[in-house]
């Protein structure tokens, strides 16, 4: 029998979603042939043993009576590890981008769903017969007080108050917002109507939104989980512009880094739609990764040049973007400038003398693209002698 951890999370009736089931070449696998039979198949060699650069993990999928023994890399991040995890599927999950990584209540230390942009090597994992264990589990509110009515749970989570909970929050009712969640209600779920779920809806409300963005993140809502289509609310806050929502959410622990079904980040899509500058500020000014690129390699800076958005552009600079960055066609954000034809420093409105002027272009011909053109790359001085 395959050892699963008991978990403190209550079981109720959750909406599971498509998930993939490609094969991972590069990690160690299980085969099942029967509920809860596992066979541990490896072409790294022996998955059971650990090293300075990796770790065993089983991950015990309780949805399809499986178990897998998954050798990570030790600087993995649960998003790392999750991708990974979804590779040995050998059966679908509905809405599996809002499955995560749950580690059980052990030790005296409280159970939940481990974020999705922290390495997993900081997180003590609890052991079932000497092997550090995890679930891989759809997302649900994890009840923190003890005696949970499980009827009382099922009661206050059927359709009619799942719709009223959608009216409370569009009308920013916080206080029924609070006595709904106070009575159990699992905020993790969408709306049949638009997809959305309570806190992506919240954040496109305008700034009135940041009580009941904080109410329901004290009553069990997780920050990483994503609508139907596949965005999370950090990144309906930016596409929203709502600057005030995507502060709170970053205030409230959200990462800054959180992935959508694309893999984008929120600073990606504030850039490649040109949305509210203030709001791109604020993800640099957290930390935000540079270089999240698309399936064809292209990266912020790629879609900065490519629709001309100039200020979104110095401040990719300014934080430290690769300026000679290559899409998988070898061209960088110069190339695709030019290819679009985006000019942004016209001669009338080059600066006087005295200010600041951010980017100077120098030309470097030794680079070039995949078909042998000459690169031109971006060179950033902070000064005022430009």
């Amino acid at each position: 029998m395959t050892c699963s951890p008991t978990s403190s999370e209550e079981e109720m009736a959750l909406s599971l979603s498509e998930g993939s089931g490609a094969e991972d070449s590069g990690s160690s696998r299980e085969e099942t042939r029967g509920p809860g039979a596992t066979t541990v198949v490896s072409s790294r060699g022996d998955v059971s043993r650990e090293t300075e650069t990796s770790l065993v993990i089983c991950v015990v999928i309780p949805d399809l009576q499986q178990s897998i023994v998954l050798n990570f890399e030790s600087t993995a991040t649960i998003w790392s590890a999750k991708q990974q995890v979804l590779c040995t599927l050998t059966q679908p999950l509905r809405d599996v981008l809002n499955y995560g990584l749950f580690q059980p209540a052990f030790q005296g230390r409280e159970s939940g769903f481990l974020d999705e942009e922290q390495p997993l090597r900081q997180f003590s994992i609890p052991k079932c017969q000497g092997v550090p264990t995890l679930e891989f589990r759809y997302k649900s509110r994890v009840y923190k007080h003890t005696n949970v009515n499980e009827m009382l749970i099922a009661k206050i989570n059927i359709q009619t108050n799942l719709r009223r909970f959608i009216e409370c929050i569009q009308q920013l009712e916080t206080d029924k917002v609070e006595k709904m969640l106070d009575r159990g209600l699992d905020p993790n779920y969408h709306d049949p109507e638009n997809g959305e779920t309570p806190l992506t809806l919240a954040v496109q409300l305008g700034a009135g939104s940041s009580s009941i963005i904080i109410a329901l993140k004290n009553g069990g809502a997780h920050m990483d989980f994503r609508s139907q289509d596949g965005l999370t609310a950090l990144h309906k806050a930016v596409k929203a512009n709502n600057h005030v929502a995507l502060k709170t959410l970053l205030d409230l622990g959200s990462s800054v880094n959180y992935k959508d079904s694309q893999s984008l980040t929120p600073l990606y899509h504030s850039v490649l739609e040109g949305g509210e500058l203030s709001c791109c500020l604020l993800l640099l000014r957290f930390s935000a990764t540079l270089g999240c690129s698309d399936e064809n390699g292209w990266t912020e800076m790629h879609q900065a040049c490519r629709y001309g958005h100039l200020k979104h552009l110095e401040q990719l600079l300014l934080f430290g973007a690769d300026i000679s960055s290559q899409n998988a066609t070898g061209n960088t954000g110069l190339h695709i400038s030019a290819l679009h034809k985006q000019s942004f420093w016209p001669e009338e409105d080059l600066p006087g003398p005295g200010l600041l002027y951010p980017s100077v272009v120098r030309f470097d011909c030794t680079l070039q693209d995949n078909i042998g053109h000459c690169k031109a790359v971006f060179t950033l001085y902070a000064s005022n002698d430009c």
